[in-house]
Protein backbone atom coordinates (compact mmCIF):
# COMPACT_ATOMS: atom_id res chain seq x y z
CA UNK A 1 0.00 0.00 0.00
CA UNK A 2 1.51 3.23 -1.18
CA UNK A 3 2.36 5.63 1.53
CA UNK A 4 0.06 8.66 2.18
CA UNK A 5 2.01 11.92 2.17
CA UNK A 6 1.48 14.09 5.22
CA UNK A 7 1.46 18.06 5.28
CA UNK A 8 3.36 19.94 8.09
CA UNK A 9 0.85 21.63 10.05
CA UNK A 10 3.34 24.54 10.38
CA UNK A 11 3.71 25.15 6.68
CA UNK A 12 1.49 28.00 5.43
CA UNK A 13 -1.36 26.87 2.83
CA UNK A 14 -0.68 30.21 0.83
CA UNK A 15 2.88 29.85 -0.52
CA UNK A 16 4.94 33.01 -0.24
CA UNK A 17 6.61 35.32 -2.43
CA UNK A 18 9.63 34.48 -3.61
CA UNK A 19 12.82 36.78 -4.09
CA UNK A 20 14.88 36.32 -7.15
CA UNK A 21 18.95 36.38 -6.52
CA UNK A 22 19.97 39.28 -9.18
CA UNK A 23 22.72 41.28 -8.59
CA UNK A 24 22.30 44.76 -7.41
CA UNK A 25 21.31 47.61 -10.12
CA UNK A 26 19.35 44.75 -11.75
CA UNK A 27 15.88 46.62 -13.65
CA UNK A 28 13.16 43.80 -13.11
CA UNK A 29 10.11 44.57 -12.44
CA UNK A 30 8.58 42.88 -9.15
CA UNK A 31 4.66 44.39 -9.32
CA UNK A 32 1.61 42.76 -10.31
CA UNK A 33 0.31 45.13 -12.87
CA UNK A 34 0.78 45.07 -16.39
CA UNK A 35 0.52 47.38 -18.72
CA UNK A 36 0.51 46.95 -22.46
CA UNK A 37 2.53 49.78 -23.48
CA UNK A 38 4.97 52.05 -21.09
CA UNK A 39 2.86 55.38 -21.53
CA UNK A 40 4.59 59.12 -21.02
CA UNK A 41 2.43 62.16 -19.90
CA UNK A 42 4.62 65.32 -20.57
CA UNK A 43 4.07 68.73 -19.25
CA UNK A 44 6.44 71.56 -19.89
CA UNK A 45 6.08 75.05 -18.66
CA UNK A 46 6.60 78.24 -17.13
CA UNK A 47 5.06 81.18 -16.19
CA UNK A 48 4.25 82.10 -20.12
CA UNK A 49 3.79 78.90 -22.14
CA UNK A 50 2.56 75.47 -21.53
CA UNK A 51 2.45 72.65 -23.84
CA UNK A 52 1.64 69.22 -23.06
CA UNK A 53 2.15 65.65 -24.95
CA UNK A 54 0.89 62.53 -24.88
CA UNK A 55 3.30 59.44 -26.54
CA UNK A 56 4.57 56.06 -25.86
CA UNK A 57 7.73 56.77 -27.29
CA UNK A 58 10.21 57.11 -24.26
CA UNK A 59 12.59 58.94 -26.72
CA UNK A 60 9.96 61.65 -27.01
CA UNK A 61 11.06 62.95 -23.35
CA UNK A 62 14.70 62.65 -24.17
CA UNK A 63 14.55 66.64 -25.77
CA UNK A 64 12.86 68.21 -22.62
CA UNK A 65 16.28 67.79 -20.19
CA UNK A 66 18.28 71.17 -20.24
CA UNK A 67 15.47 73.27 -21.43
CA UNK A 68 15.00 76.72 -19.89
CA UNK A 69 10.74 75.27 -19.14
CA UNK A 70 10.04 73.07 -15.95
CA UNK A 71 9.19 69.65 -17.53
CA UNK A 72 7.14 66.83 -15.68
CA UNK A 73 7.15 63.60 -16.85
CA UNK A 74 4.97 60.98 -15.64
CA UNK A 75 5.55 57.65 -17.11
CA UNK A 76 2.76 55.01 -16.48
CA UNK A 77 3.60 50.75 -16.43
CA UNK A 78 6.73 50.08 -14.80
CA UNK A 79 6.43 46.68 -16.59
CA UNK A 80 8.87 47.65 -19.69
CA UNK A 81 11.67 47.48 -17.99
CA UNK A 82 13.80 48.22 -21.43
CA UNK A 83 11.77 51.80 -21.11
CA UNK A 84 12.89 52.50 -17.68
CA UNK A 85 16.47 52.35 -18.26
CA UNK A 86 16.69 54.23 -21.93
CA UNK A 87 14.27 57.25 -19.64
CA UNK A 88 16.76 56.56 -16.70
CA UNK A 89 19.90 56.53 -18.60
CA UNK A 90 18.63 59.62 -20.51
CA UNK A 91 18.71 61.69 -17.06
CA UNK A 92 21.66 60.43 -15.34
CA UNK A 93 19.48 58.17 -12.86
CA UNK A 94 21.82 55.58 -11.30
CA UNK A 95 20.92 51.72 -11.73
CA UNK A 96 20.01 51.26 -8.02
CA UNK A 97 17.57 54.07 -8.55
CA UNK A 98 16.10 52.65 -11.90
CA UNK A 99 16.14 49.27 -9.88
CA UNK A 100 14.08 50.97 -6.56
CA UNK A 101 11.64 52.80 -9.68
CA UNK A 102 10.30 48.99 -10.51
CA UNK A 103 10.47 47.42 -7.59
CA UNK A 104 7.07 47.64 -6.10
CA UNK A 105 8.51 45.61 -2.47
CA UNK A 106 10.57 49.29 -1.97
CA UNK A 107 9.33 50.93 1.39
CA UNK A 108 8.82 55.07 0.68
CA UNK A 109 12.13 56.04 1.49
CA UNK A 110 14.64 59.38 0.01
CA UNK A 111 17.40 59.43 -1.34
CA UNK A 112 19.78 62.77 -1.93
CA UNK A 113 21.82 62.92 -5.15
CA UNK A 114 24.15 65.69 -6.40
CA UNK A 115 21.90 66.79 -9.63
CA UNK A 116 18.36 64.77 -8.13
CA UNK A 117 16.17 63.91 -5.32
CA UNK A 118 14.77 60.78 -5.30
CA UNK A 119 11.69 59.41 -3.39
CA UNK A 120 9.46 56.22 -2.82
CA UNK A 121 6.19 56.24 -1.98
CA UNK A 122 2.59 54.54 -2.36
CA UNK A 123 -0.19 55.93 -3.62
CA UNK A 124 -3.37 54.73 -1.68
CA UNK A 125 -7.10 54.68 -2.82
CA UNK A 126 -10.15 52.82 -2.71
CA UNK A 127 -11.97 52.17 -5.85
CA UNK A 128 -15.52 52.87 -7.03
CA UNK A 129 -16.45 49.19 -5.99
CA UNK A 130 -14.60 49.55 -2.56
CA UNK A 131 -11.59 47.63 -3.24
CA UNK A 132 -8.36 49.10 -1.57
CA UNK A 133 -5.75 50.02 -3.91
CA UNK A 134 -2.19 50.18 -3.33
CA UNK A 135 0.37 51.77 -6.01
CA UNK A 136 3.88 51.99 -6.11
CA UNK A 137 5.03 55.69 -7.43
CA UNK A 138 8.77 56.89 -7.44
CA UNK A 139 9.50 60.54 -8.08
CA UNK A 140 12.73 62.14 -9.29
CA UNK A 141 13.44 66.07 -8.68
CA UNK A 142 16.01 67.84 -10.93
CA UNK A 143 17.09 71.10 -11.73
CA UNK A 144 14.28 72.23 -14.00
CA UNK A 145 12.29 68.54 -14.11
CA UNK A 146 10.43 66.15 -12.20
CA UNK A 147 10.11 62.83 -13.17
CA UNK A 148 6.93 60.18 -11.46
CA UNK A 149 6.61 56.71 -12.18
CA UNK A 150 3.35 54.58 -11.79
CA UNK A 151 2.15 51.19 -12.30
CA UNK A 152 -0.50 51.69 -14.08
CA UNK A 153 -3.23 54.40 -15.25
CA UNK A 154 -4.67 56.28 -12.72
CA UNK A 155 -3.50 58.19 -10.19
CA UNK A 156 -4.83 61.59 -7.57
CA UNK A 157 -2.71 64.04 -9.44
CA UNK A 158 -6.21 65.72 -11.79
CA UNK A 159 -5.91 68.52 -9.38
CA UNK A 160 -2.19 69.03 -10.18
CA UNK A 161 -2.58 68.93 -13.61
CA UNK A 162 -5.81 71.35 -13.96
CA UNK A 163 -3.47 73.92 -11.81
CA UNK A 164 -0.65 73.93 -14.03
CA UNK A 165 -3.04 75.11 -17.03
CA UNK A 166 -3.91 78.06 -14.93
CA UNK A 167 -0.87 80.73 -15.87
CA UNK A 168 -1.59 82.76 -12.35
CA UNK A 169 -1.59 79.43 -10.39
CA UNK A 170 1.54 79.17 -8.05
CA UNK A 171 3.15 76.10 -9.60
CA UNK A 172 3.49 78.12 -12.84
CA UNK A 173 5.69 80.82 -10.80
CA UNK A 174 7.69 78.75 -8.90
CA UNK A 175 10.01 76.39 -9.68
CA UNK A 176 10.03 72.09 -9.84
CA UNK A 177 9.94 72.09 -6.21
CA UNK A 178 7.24 73.07 -5.40
CA UNK A 179 5.75 70.95 -8.25
CA UNK A 180 7.33 68.16 -5.94
CA UNK A 181 5.90 69.19 -2.84
CA UNK A 182 2.16 69.49 -5.05
CA UNK A 183 2.64 65.66 -5.90
CA UNK A 184 3.21 64.76 -2.60
CA UNK A 185 0.72 67.05 -1.03
CA UNK A 186 -1.74 65.35 -3.28
CA UNK A 187 -0.83 62.08 -2.28
CA UNK A 188 -1.14 63.11 1.27
CA UNK A 189 -4.59 64.51 1.14
CA UNK A 190 -5.53 61.47 -0.75
CA UNK A 191 -4.47 59.46 2.92
CA UNK A 192 -7.28 61.39 4.23
CA UNK A 193 -9.48 60.19 1.88
CA UNK A 194 -8.87 56.82 2.50
CA UNK A 195 -9.35 57.12 5.91
CA UNK A 196 -12.18 58.72 5.66
CA UNK A 197 -13.62 55.51 3.49
CA UNK A 198 -12.33 53.28 6.01
CA UNK A 199 -14.15 54.90 9.25
CA UNK A 200 -17.40 54.43 7.31
CA UNK A 201 -16.50 50.64 6.88
CA UNK A 202 -15.90 50.62 10.67
CA UNK A 203 -19.02 52.48 11.48
CA UNK A 204 -21.33 50.08 9.21
CA UNK A 205 -19.45 46.87 10.74
CA UNK A 206 -20.16 48.36 14.36
CA UNK A 207 -23.52 48.79 13.61
CA UNK A 208 -23.81 44.96 12.00
CA UNK A 209 -22.17 43.79 15.70
CA UNK A 210 -25.40 45.61 17.98
CA UNK A 211 -28.00 44.71 15.93
CA UNK A 212 -30.52 42.07 17.28
CA UNK A 213 -29.68 39.50 14.35
CA UNK A 214 -26.56 39.59 12.12
CA UNK A 215 -27.30 38.37 8.89
CA UNK A 216 -24.09 37.02 8.12
CA UNK A 217 -20.26 35.91 9.66
CA UNK A 218 -18.52 39.35 9.47
CA UNK A 219 -15.18 38.22 11.18
CA UNK A 220 -14.13 37.80 7.25
CA UNK A 221 -14.68 41.92 6.93
CA UNK A 222 -12.78 42.65 9.89
CA UNK A 223 -9.64 40.01 8.84
CA UNK A 224 -9.79 42.73 5.39
CA UNK A 225 -10.59 45.91 7.80
CA UNK A 226 -6.89 44.85 9.36
CA UNK A 227 -5.21 43.93 6.29
CA UNK A 228 -5.72 47.04 5.26
CA UNK A 229 -5.25 49.49 7.84
CA UNK A 230 -1.56 47.31 7.97
CA UNK A 231 -0.90 48.57 4.32
CA UNK A 232 -2.00 52.20 5.31
CA UNK A 233 0.54 52.02 8.03
CA UNK A 234 3.21 50.57 6.15
CA UNK A 235 2.96 53.58 3.72
CA UNK A 236 2.29 56.62 6.26
CA UNK A 237 5.02 55.21 8.68
CA UNK A 238 7.97 55.55 6.53
CA UNK A 239 6.49 58.25 4.35
CA UNK A 240 6.44 60.54 7.79
CA UNK A 241 9.86 59.97 8.10
CA UNK A 242 10.59 61.17 4.52
CA UNK A 243 9.05 64.28 4.84
CA UNK A 244 10.67 65.00 8.03
CA UNK A 245 14.09 64.43 6.29
CA UNK A 246 13.02 66.50 3.24
CA UNK A 247 11.47 69.43 5.82
CA UNK A 248 15.60 69.21 7.52
CA UNK A 249 17.40 68.92 3.83
CA UNK A 250 19.45 71.18 3.08
CA UNK A 251 19.57 71.00 -1.19
CA UNK A 252 20.27 73.62 -3.72
CA UNK A 253 16.84 71.67 -5.57
CA UNK A 254 14.81 73.07 -2.90
CA UNK A 255 14.13 76.85 -2.49
CA UNK A 256 13.30 78.64 0.72
CA UNK A 257 9.88 79.59 0.12
CA UNK A 258 8.97 76.17 -0.60
CA UNK A 259 10.46 74.63 2.60
CA UNK A 260 7.65 76.35 4.20
CA UNK A 261 5.06 74.53 2.72
CA UNK A 262 7.15 71.64 3.29
CA UNK A 263 6.51 72.16 7.07
CA UNK A 264 3.05 72.16 6.40
CA UNK A 265 3.05 68.84 4.77
CA UNK A 266 5.09 67.26 7.59
CA UNK A 267 2.22 68.47 9.59
CA UNK A 268 -0.90 67.28 7.14
CA UNK A 269 1.38 63.79 7.61
CA UNK A 270 1.40 63.66 11.05
CA UNK A 271 -1.94 63.98 11.08
CA UNK A 272 -2.71 61.24 9.19
CA UNK A 273 -0.58 59.30 11.05
CA UNK A 274 -1.81 59.72 14.36
CA UNK A 275 -5.34 58.93 12.31
CA UNK A 276 -3.81 55.92 11.25
CA UNK A 277 -3.05 54.75 14.80
CA UNK A 278 -6.43 55.78 15.84
CA UNK A 279 -8.43 53.73 13.44
CA UNK A 280 -5.66 50.63 14.01
CA UNK A 281 -7.29 50.52 17.32
CA UNK A 282 -10.68 50.85 16.76
CA UNK A 283 -10.18 47.81 13.83
CA UNK A 284 -8.43 45.83 16.22
CA UNK A 285 -11.60 46.64 19.27
CA UNK A 286 -13.82 45.31 16.41
CA UNK A 287 -12.61 41.53 16.64
CA UNK A 288 -12.91 41.51 20.70
CA UNK A 289 -16.30 43.31 20.53
CA UNK A 290 -17.13 40.91 17.64
CA UNK A 291 -16.24 37.96 19.89
CA UNK A 292 -17.87 39.36 22.77
CA UNK A 293 -21.41 39.43 21.06
CA UNK A 294 -20.75 36.36 20.15
CA UNK A 295 -20.29 35.08 23.59
CA UNK A 296 -23.36 37.39 25.11
CA UNK A 297 -25.61 35.67 22.55
CA UNK A 298 -24.80 32.04 23.43
CA UNK A 299 -24.86 32.90 26.79
CA UNK A 300 -28.62 34.18 25.79
CA UNK A 301 -29.37 30.66 24.47
CA UNK A 302 -27.90 28.60 27.49
CA UNK A 303 -30.04 30.90 29.51
CA UNK A 304 -33.05 30.31 27.78
CA UNK A 305 -32.13 26.34 27.91
CA UNK A 306 -31.05 26.85 32.08
CA UNK A 307 -34.16 28.20 32.21
CA UNK A 308 -36.73 25.72 30.61
CA UNK A 309 -34.61 23.01 32.32
CA UNK A 310 -35.25 24.33 35.71
CA UNK A 311 -38.77 24.46 34.89
CA UNK A 312 -39.24 20.82 33.87
CA UNK A 313 -37.14 19.45 36.80
CA UNK A 314 -39.66 19.35 38.94
CA UNK A 315 -42.15 18.77 36.46
CA UNK A 316 -40.36 14.97 35.89
CA UNK A 317 -39.95 14.36 38.97
CA UNK A 318 -43.40 14.52 39.99
CA UNK A 319 -44.16 12.52 37.06
CA UNK A 320 -41.15 10.00 37.94
CA UNK A 321 -42.99 9.34 41.07
CA UNK A 322 -46.58 8.80 40.26
CA UNK A 323 -44.46 6.57 37.06
CA UNK A 324 -43.55 4.41 39.68
CA UNK A 325 -45.54 0.78 39.57
CA UNK A 326 -45.94 -0.04 43.45
CA UNK A 327 -49.47 -1.59 45.00
CA UNK A 328 -49.23 0.67 48.04
CA UNK A 329 -49.40 3.78 46.64
CA UNK A 330 -52.42 5.86 48.01
CA UNK A 331 -52.72 9.01 45.11
CA UNK A 332 -52.42 6.15 42.74
CA UNK A 333 -56.22 4.92 43.98
CA UNK A 334 -58.00 8.43 43.79
CA UNK A 335 -60.56 8.80 41.78
CA UNK A 336 -59.78 12.18 40.59
CA UNK A 337 -55.65 11.96 41.20
CA UNK A 338 -55.04 12.13 37.70
CA UNK A 339 -56.44 16.02 37.34
CA UNK A 340 -54.63 16.45 41.00
CA UNK A 341 -51.11 15.75 39.73
CA UNK A 342 -51.84 17.91 36.57
CA UNK A 343 -53.47 21.05 38.69
CA UNK A 344 -49.77 20.34 40.65
CA UNK A 345 -47.93 20.39 37.65
CA UNK A 346 -49.09 23.60 36.36
CA UNK A 347 -49.42 25.35 39.70
CA UNK A 348 -45.42 24.84 40.07
CA UNK A 349 -44.71 25.88 36.73
CA UNK A 350 -46.77 29.18 37.17
CA UNK A 351 -45.02 29.77 40.21
CA UNK A 352 -41.79 29.54 39.08
CA UNK A 353 -42.55 31.57 36.05
CA UNK A 354 -43.62 33.96 38.06
CA UNK A 355 -40.06 33.88 40.26
CA UNK A 356 -38.17 33.54 37.36
CA UNK A 357 -39.45 37.25 35.91
CA UNK A 358 -39.56 38.67 39.40
CA UNK A 359 -35.89 38.01 39.20
CA UNK A 360 -35.66 39.57 35.83
CA UNK A 361 -34.22 36.37 34.62
CA UNK A 362 -36.91 36.22 31.82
Amino acid sequence: MAKRKTRNKWLPNKKPKTFKNLSPGTVAYTGKKQAAVTELEIMDYSKDEFHKIETNNVEDGFKFKGTDLITWINVNGLNHANEIIKLGNHFGLHVLIQEDIVSTYQRPKIDEYDEYLFIVFKMLRYTDNGEFLSEHVSLVLGKDYVLTFQEADGDVFDGIRERIKLPAGRIRNFGPDYLMFALLDAVVDNYFSVLEFLSVKIEELEDQLFETKVERDISQDIQDLKKEILKIRRAVVPLREVISKLDKMESPLIEERTQTYIKDLYDHIIQVSESVDLHREMIWGLMDMYMTTISNKMNEVMKVLTIMASIFIPLTFMAGIYGMNFDHMPELHLRHGYYYLWGAMILVFLVMLFYFKRKRWL
